[in-house]
């Protein structure tokens, strides 16, 4: 098969490494792919290509081929921290959701990038060990996880963390950071600052009684449906915490909760939360942020910075 250039973004080798993975039953991919149908959002249009890996080796070979044809990509888990533009991304998304291996040993876990938090914290609790029961109920993947420290509920990543390991695209490198080298703080790692594509991580948790662990996922869960607007899309907290302030608290303070822009709004069940009431755009939520940080700093002088990353067009 002769291969030609897509576009100015997907390029004939990328597109033949995909499609000899494919054929070899090793990923997916998607032409035109819409990605309204790939985050928790569902807002944004098409990307030029959406791709699945299969493996940790697909997933490198994928980047190898990109990072050599000068194809334009995007690493992305479960897009639930997410807001993909309108106009979708040019190039290829490279979704990690199919590489979700969880292996425990003794008081670890070892598992890989696209495993879902809540896959984790059931797969701890089967082995009665207790620390993962804060991410019970994240919509979020480990590999997320990780870059951005997710926590609730008194736990984040940090806590449990021994190591994670990462493919450095530009070199093909595959090379691991310990605990104290990921510089976690609120929200944040060192990965934020870098290009290393995190694939996988080793989690240390404590031996606990499998019933009580049950219990306080159970209990949490509880607090999320009823605190939290899960019948509807979003991408979680929009915004992160202020400091010295519940950005929440803010929101819902300037008499916020409610209000819209187009098909997103402010939930009135959660003031952090804004949510797709069916037919809201990247330029609604957008804008519908942009008055909300607006009228936070006008009523209180709090600048508040937006959690939810934004990728495309």
């Amino acid at each position: 098969m002769i291969y030609k250039t897509m576009n100015d973004y997907i390029k004939a080798d990328f597109f033949a490494a995909a499609d000899s993975l494919k054929a070899e039953g090793r990923a997916e991919y998607e032409l035109s792919a819409p990605l309204s149908r790939c985050c928790t959002f569902r807002i944004g249009g098409p990307a030029d290509m959406a791709v699945w890996p299969g493996d940790i080796e697909a997933l490198s070979a994928l980047v190898c081929a990109a990072e050599n044809s000068g194809t334009r990509y995007f690493i992305c888990g479960s897009a639930s921290n997410i807001l993909f533009s309108d106009e979708g991304f040019r190039g290829a998304i490279i979704f990690t959701t199919k590489l979700k291996k969880i292996c425990v040993s003794g008081n670890t876990i070892h598992a890989e990038c696209g495993a879902p938090l809540s896959l984790l914290a059931m797969a701890a609790q089967r082995a009665s060990l207790s620390g993962l029961e804060f991410a019970y109920g994240i919509p979020g993947s480990l590999g997320g996880a990780v870059f951005m420290n997710a926590g609730a509920y008194g736990g984040e990543m940090s806590q449990i963390l021994i190591s994670s390991e990462y493919l450095s695209p530009k070199s093909g490198k595959i090379s691991s950071l310990s605990a104290a080298e990921h510089d976690f703080g609120y929200r944040h790692s060192l990965y934020m600052e870098r290009d290393d594509i995190i694939l996988s991580a080793v989690l240390e948790l404590v031996p606990g009684d499998g019933d009580e662990i049950q219990r306080k996922m159970d209990e949490n869960m509880d607090a999320r449906r009823s605190k939290q607007p899960l019948e509807s899309p979003s991408a979680g907290s929009m915004f992160k915490r202020a400091p010295g302030h519940f950005t929440s608290a803010l929101i819902d303070g300037a008499g916020l909760k409610g209000y819209k822009v187009g098909g997103a709004e402010v939930s009135s069940k959660h003031a952090g939360f804004v949510i797709n009431t069916g037919d809201a755009t990247a330029a609604d939520v957008i804008a519908l942020t942009e008055h909300i940080s607006s009228v936070i700093f006008e009523k209180y002088g709090v600048e508040i910075e937006r959690e939810v990353r934004t990728v495309g067009p």
